[in-house]
């Protein structure tokens, strides 16, 4: 009986998802009223379109794929979701930029919620909520802003240095105190403990899971099956509105136990460095900070809500600070021991040091033609070091954090050469492709910074804040112009003092090093070892004073 009655169950719940996955697409099609073709791309399946065509870790190797088949705009159906895949740099700016009034929204990611990250303001739809949350932002993060914190870039620029000479095995630990001291400062006026510091620890933890379980593509499967037991068509019909529908216990149910965990942990980073900070201004000895302004100058209207708007921002730039900003982030759950496996863009310049020696020496021999022994590099040499600007930019191309950005969702229809875009699409901005366009860059996987320069030696882009790699349109990141400074600040400081090698094994032979990946909504290098060496004792020497200044 109670077999029947589970057959009957599934039965039903199967049929009526299925038939509301087709009235979605049938209001979805009549809404396309000159029946316009949508953009090119494989044959969806019924129900379930094109799920069993993509890997779920790297969609984007199936999207990259699709490009040489259907072009640099490509239609994906996914549980009823229509995704849209942009494959050029080209197609991106003229929808997202010049199109950016119907290109700003962000799609609709049950599992926001799911995982406690609702108040982020990189996931918020487009509206008042999400032009206030900017508002703050770039009080801490404008352009204007980070050229005053230069400051603190070169300095705990400085004090990496001395980390990375003395503890070279640590190095990943030693990158995460440099970033995180940064961003904890800025936001919160928060010193940062050199270990074990918990504000890091629990965002690090939260941004291994986020990487792992926000992906549209899972959101929107997780949309479409739940999977708790269902007594009825319309609590069926109420029930596909939501995600968490698999008890923690059940085989395979993973995901679940760490969204229990994502959500106590969002509530840990949402408030636990912004009560600190409200302390500090309460007994008269706070530094200043985004926190520290934004709650001396609140209005007194709608106190309440500022105050969280003000908490929300705070901790997303928190959160960016590791993960959208692309410097470092990732801690992995291994049984009860939590270890630092790898890092971003910063943790892959150095693999790439390791890789391209040649590039190594050739930036060095750069920066000694323009800072001399008896000083370390400051933003005034920045215009005097192109060969180092260029790495820079190669890294954010080489090393594609967020191989499918974060995704955008059309506010309305729209109409692009020919092609119809419904409404509420996710719209989706394939770095990986982009970054490995073999026209604009070829032999892509090789890292060369060479590609960087116009014939007659010019670098052939003035603005690293406009590179694609930090968004585009009215959702561009807010951070974008600290976050170019303090990796150019931790590069130039790096090259100007150590030589960065392969590591030594017990046999005394070199220890092997390669370009790997993880997976997921952001990645970064695997694990590797590798040796720091002082390039001359003078400038060991400056490390030495500046750490103890």
């Amino acid at each position: 009986m109670s077999t029947s009655l589970s057959l009957f169950t599934a039965s039903a719940l199967g049929g009526a998802t299925a038939l509301i996955l087709a009235l979605v697409i049938a209001r979805r099609r009549a809404s396309n009223s000159g029946l316009l073709p949508y953009p090119p791309g494989p044959k969806p399946l019924p129900v379930i379109g094109n799920v069993l065509h993509i890997s779920l870790t790297e969609p984007w190797l199936a999207y990259t794929a699709w490009k040489k088949i259907y072009g640099d705009l490509i239609r994906v159906r996914l549980m009823g979701q229509e995704f849209v895949i942009i494959n050029s740099e080209k197609t991106a700016r003229a929808l997202l930029d010049h199109r950016s009034a119907i290109y700003s929204d962000r799609p609709v990611l049950s599992t926001r919620k799911f995982f406690g990250i609702e108040w982020c303001t990189v996931l918020l739809h487009y509206g008042a909520e999400l032009r206030f949350h900017r508002k703050l932002f770039h009080h801490a993060l404008q352009a204007e802003s980070s050229i005053r914190q230069r400051g603190i870039y070169l300095h705990r620029a400085r004090s990496l240095l001395a980390s990375l000479l003395h503890d070279h095995e640590g190095f990943e630990a030693h990158i995460r105190s440099f970033v995180a001291a940064i961003f904890m400062g800025i936001t919160y006026g928060y010193e940062v403990q050199p270990e074990n510091d918990p504000y890091v620890s629990a965002v690090l933890e939260f941004n291994r899971i986020l990487s792992n379980g926000l992906s549209p593509e899972k959101s929107a499967i997780l949309l479409a099956f739940p999977f708790r037991k269902l007594t009825s068509i319309p609590s069926i019909v109420t029930e596909l509105s939501a995600v968490a529908h698999i008890p923690t216990w059940f085989p395979g149910a993973s995901f679940q136990r760490e969204a229990l965990h994502s959500r106590q942990l969002a509530q840990r980073v949402l408030n636990a460095p912004f009560e600190f900070t409200k302390s500090q201004i309460e007994a008269g000895i706070a530094p200043q900070s985004l926190v520290f302004d934004c709650l001396t100058q609140m209005d007194e209207d709608n106190h309440e809500d500022q105050e969280f708007a003000i908490k929300a921002t705070a901790a997303t730039v928190y959160i960016a600070g590791f993960d959208q900003v692309y410097l470092v982030h990732s801690l992995l759950l291994d049984s009860k021991k939590y270890e630092i496996q790898s890092t971003s863009l910063l943790h892959a310049f150095i693999l790439a040091m390791i890789l391209y020696p040649r590039v190594q020496a050739k930036a060095q021999a750069e920066i000694d033609t323009v800072v001399d022994s008896t000083r370390l590099p400051t933003f005034e040499d920045r215009p005097s070091l192109p060969y180092v600007e260029a790495i820079l930019r190669e890294i954010l191309r080489w090393m594609t954090s967020l191989p499918l950005a974060v995704p955008h969702a059309t506010l309305d229809d729209d109409v692009f050469e020919g092609y119809f875009i419904p409404k509420g699409a996710c719209v989706t901005l394939n770095l990986w492709a982009i970054n490995r366009d073999e026209e604009k860059y070829p032999d892509p996987d090789e890292f060369r910074p060479e590609r960087h320069f116009a014939p007659d030696g010019s670098l052939l882009s003035d603005l690293i804040s406009d590179n694609v790699a930090f968004g585009l349109g009215r959702r561009i990141c807010p951070g974008r112009f600290a976050a170019e400074s303090i990796l150019w600040a931790g590069i130039v400081s790096i090259l100007a003092t150590l030589r960065i090698e392969k590591a030594q094994g017990i046999d005394g032979h070199d220890v092997d090093v390669k370009k790997q990946f993880t997976t997921g909504m952001s990645i970064r290098c695997l694990p590797f070892r590798c040796a720091f060496v002082g390039r001359s004792a003078q400038k060991e020497e400056l490390v030495r004073e500046y750490s103890d200044s």
